[in-house]
């Protein structure tokens, strides 16, 4: 099994109404979905190699203070207890502390430095899961950090989860995107995600999750068809893929990166 820990593997989202975000994203990403633990609410979420994240309702207490919806990521852990405290040592916050779920494993709710959220999780099965091959369909492809605080989370996620630096890209009046790689490669083809200061049409730090899609126009156009909202793109990015950034017609922010058919 791969070594998740230190890395996301899980992504999963919070809304207002599954059935209709089921049928937005079973179009727009292609994903297939089951029910998980009996009648939970909660979907499992299959791409191409296997399953990829999950989708449930926000819960009725979250709802009240004011959740919306979004997806979050998980981190593997091998300690959930013992990383949270550690994290929060080196700069991040415990915004749940780690409770067990049944049959699922135990999870804690974190926030770097910044104020951008993440989980922890450390699965109950010991078979673990296997990492889904770059660009794979429906799986994620890339990871964007939107920073509240640049210096002080690249610090966080570099010393406290030994990710690693590539190339610092510079955006002119947006800052530097620099790149990363949460397995410690250098090298470019290596790079899983970079992260930015919080730009200011961003109302706070988030994780942004690229999905992966076959042909980036054609999922563009299922995006407009199924009343989600276009942010951005398509735009072309380093290697040739392109991208878009979104929210479902529920309103998470979303992205997907593919290439264009002609260009296949």
């Amino acid at each position: 099994m791969t070594d998740l820990n230190g890395k996301f593997f899980w992504y999963e989202l919070m809304t207002g109404d599954p059935a209709a975000a089921m049928a937005f994203y079973g179009d727009v990403v292609g994903w297939t979905f089951q029910p998980f633990g009996g009648d939970h609410g909660y979907h499992v979420v299959s791409g191409s190699a296997g399953p990829a994240g999950g989708i449930m309702a926000i819960p009725a207490d979250a709802a009240a203070h004011g959740m919306r919806p979004w997806w979050g990521g998980y981190v593997g852990s091998a300690d959930v207890d013992a990383d949270a405290k550690r994290l929060a040592d080196a700069g991040g916050s415990v915004k749940r502390p780690p409770e067990d779920i049944t049959g699922v494993g135990r999870f804690a709710v974190m926030a770097d430095p910044g104020g951008a959220v993440f989980m922890l999780l450390k699965g109950s099965s010991p078979e673990g899961m296997d990492a889904p091959s770059p660009m794979a369909n429906g799986h994620v492809g890339w990871h964007e950090l939107y920073s509240g605080d640049f210096d002080a989370d690249l610090a966080f996620y570099t010393s406290a989860f030994g990710w690693a630096k590539g190339e610092a890209m510079d955006m002119g009046e947006m800052g530097s995107y620099q790149l990363f790689s949460q397995d410690g490669s250098t090298d470019f083809n290596g790079m899983s995600g970079g992260m930015m200061a919080l730009p200011k049409e961003m109302p706070a730090p988030l994780w942004l999750f690229y999905f992966v899609v076959p042909d980036i126009d054609a999922a563009t156009e299922k995006v407009k068809a199924g009343g989600g909202t276009m942010l951005n793109g398509p735009m072309e990015v380093p290697g040739g893929a392109w991208i878009i950034q979104a929210a479902d017609p529920q309103g998470a922010m979303f992205a997907l990166v593919g290439m264009r058919a002609a260009e296949r």
